[in-house]
């Protein structure tokens, strides 16, 4: 993992990961770009290094299964030659009618020739209850909808991540519901949980329940830290570590997918974007020394420079590969890659499909 602190203008410029919905989604990551802040060390395909990494070394890590997902309206950022057997086409949702929409077009990976699956999410806890909930008669209809919806593809993945703790039971009746009628059409069913170190009371992913019904049992095994918690490691190998031991003992290997991140995040040491009090504005215009206050349309305006801290973390070839090493170690057979688009181009060097 790499830590760089860059001092920047209050007005610096953040390039956001489309969201996993968190954490994710989850949960949400930004694409850590930082090329404009340092000196260009050396270049890896059209990406201008801005720091020289430490160089991987070895044999390529082997895997049965290489997942990746791939954003809707963002196709041509995979490259079909990569080392992918499965894709994860993100994402249909649901709408506020109980009705699902934003399926992606099969037809637009159609140059792909591994297993293409329809993720599935909710991004509304309110919503997610009412989908649930059999007492709302939505329940089945999602579960018809989505099973017609698939058709096109190789199999459907849910990835449902705003569980009410009250609807635990109708989670697992739902995904019992959603994976018969994905077997019935004969598609690969994959359910996406995320990342825990042990068994936990009254939790709404339970590992080895989902496993009983899932073919595949996706662990999201990264926000070790997230956006609202201090800087570090998006998933340090020794996190990765305590979540895949649990995760072997509990999943069964043929059912057992790890995660990886690709992305970064960065963190300030000062909120700038946010509402204020006059006092507060008054504050920090004294604190910086700020250029003269204009009326415009007889409302007051100013422009204030200020240094802000700026904390980046994240993912290059050779953190990703140490993780890959990891699973691969501990008998892993399965990884998948949030997501397609992010990565440092150079990790599928190291990369392999037995």
């Amino acid at each position: 993992m790499n830590k760089i602190i860059i001092e920047r203008n209050m007005f610096f410029q953040n390039i956001s990961r489309t969201l996993r919905h968190s954490a994710a989604a989850a949960g949400i990551c930004a694409v850590l770009i930082l090329a404009a802040a340092c000196s260009t060390a050396s270049s890896v395909g059209n990406i201008k290094l801005a720091y020289k990494p430490k160089s991987v070394a070895g044999a390529p890590a082997v895997f049965r299964e290489t997942w990746g997902w791939v954003m809707n309206g963002r196709e041509s950022e995979l490259n079909p030659g990569v080392p992918i057997t499965d894709i994860g086409y993100f994402a249909a949702e649901v709408n506020s009618y109980g009705e699902l929409e934003g399926v992606p077009d099969r037809k637009k990976l159609r140059g792909y020739a591994g297993r293409v699956h329809l993720v599935l999410v909710c991004d509304s806890r309110a919503l997610t209850h009412f989908v649930l909930d059999p007492q709302f008669g939505i329940h089945e209809k999602m579960v018809a909808q989505i099973a017609s919806a698939a058709e096109p593809f190789d199999g459907i993945q849910v990835d449902y991540e705003l569980i009410p703790g009250r609807d635990a039971k109708n989670f697992m009746l739902f995904l019992k519901n959603l994976g018969a009628a994905a077997k019935k059409d004969g598609k690969l069913f994959s359910v996406c949980v995320p990342a825990r170190v042990k068994t936990i009371s009254d939790d709404v992913f339970p590992y080895a329940d989902i496993a009983q019904i899932a073919d595949r049992v996706v662990i999201m095994a990264y926000d070790e830290h997230w956006s609202t918690s201090k800087p570090g490691a998006i998933a340090s190998v020794a996190w990765c570590e305590k979540i895949v031991n649990y995760a072997a003992a509990v999943v069964p290997n043929e059912k057992l997918v790890m995660g990886l991140p690709f992305y970064g995040r960065t963190w300030a040491d000062q909120k700038t974007a946010q509402g204020w009090y006059f006092s507060g504005m008054n504050r920090i215009m004294r604190e910086n020394d700020a250029g003269k206050v204009k009326y415009v349309n007889d409302v007051p305006t100013v422009s204030i420079e200020m240094n802000v801290n700026v904390v980046g973390w994240f993912e290059d070839a050779y953190s990703t590969v140490q993780k890959l090493r990891l699973y691969e170690s501990k008998g892993v057979g399965a990884v998948a890659f949030w997501r397609i688009g992010q990565e440092d181009p150079e990790v599928w060097n190291w990369l392999s499909v037995e």
